[in-house]
């Protein structure tokens, strides 16, 4: 397995010192795609922003206490030797990211526990920015709590309906959110819609929910959609076949 040369950092449990938990991003997609990833709060910067994946292939990146971000996948993707290029869905500016990938996009997203590994870590998929590749979490290692599988296995752009529908070259390679689409207070949850008590789900945040019941839907979804793990380690997959 590839490993991101920026991180040569190993901690491990010794007494009440804390380790890093370790990342595992693997492609069961039939094409090649490139992650991209995008650290918060000034944490690491994991797999320098970006890298290309090939069908089977894994990569594993170690991650600080504290530390937060998102993973996502990239696809239909060109650069030139220098990293300059751009892709046709989740794209951000290079091979090595520098900002988020642009919507609709598939995100997982990380906290990390800042203390001790008994602490909890909070995780999600979120399809609140649209869907472009199936994508899953699940703990792995002896991790306690919850620690729950969050995903969406489902193929979402072969049953999007048409107002949501990105294409290229005849297919439909992305599925818009709802607040992409029509930017309106009640599908953004923003303006009179900005609190959970005035933002409702709508047909088509059903829709997503109906087809992956562990992912965000949209921007309120945190009761079915937010998981807990103390402890572990985690597996991402770029096309999940199951939970």
């Amino acid at each position: 397995m590839d490993s991101d040369p920026t991180f040569h950092f190993v901690t491990k449990i010794v007494g009440s010192t804390v380790s890093a938990v370790v990342f595992t991003l693997q492609n069961r997609c039939t094409y090649t795609v490139w992650p991209g990833t995008l650290s918060g709060n000034g944490a690491a910067v994991l797999g320098g922003g970006g890298f290309e994946l090939a069908p089977g292939g894994s990569s594993e990146f170690p991650a600080p206490p504290g530390w937060s971000g998102r993973f996502w996948a990239r696809t239909g993707c060109k650069f030139d030797h220098a990293g300059n290029g751009s892709c046709l869905t989740g794209d951000c500016g290079g091979l090595n990211c520098v900002g988020g990938g642009a919507p609709p996009v598939t995100l997982v997203e990380f906290t990390i526990a800042s203390g001790g590994r008994n602490d909890k870590d909070f995780y999600d998929v979120s399809l609140v920015d649209g869907y472009n590749v199936g994508m899953g979490v699940r703990p792995s290692g002896n991790g306690s709590g919850d620690c729950q599988y969050a995903g969406c296995v489902a193929d979402l752009n072969g049953n999007c309906p048409q107002e949501l529908q990105v294409m290229s070259s005849g297919a439909v390679v992305a599925c818009k959110s709802a607040c992409e689409a029509f930017d309106t207070p009640e599908f953004c949850c923003t303006g009179d819609h900005s609190t959970p008590g005035t933002c409702s789900p709508t047909q088509y945040s059903e829709m997503f929910k109906n087809a992956c019941p562990t992912a965000y839907s949209y921007a309120y979804d945190d009761a079915s959609s937010t998981c807990t793990c103390a402890g572990s380690d985690y597996l991402i997959t770029f096309c999940p076949t199951r939970s």
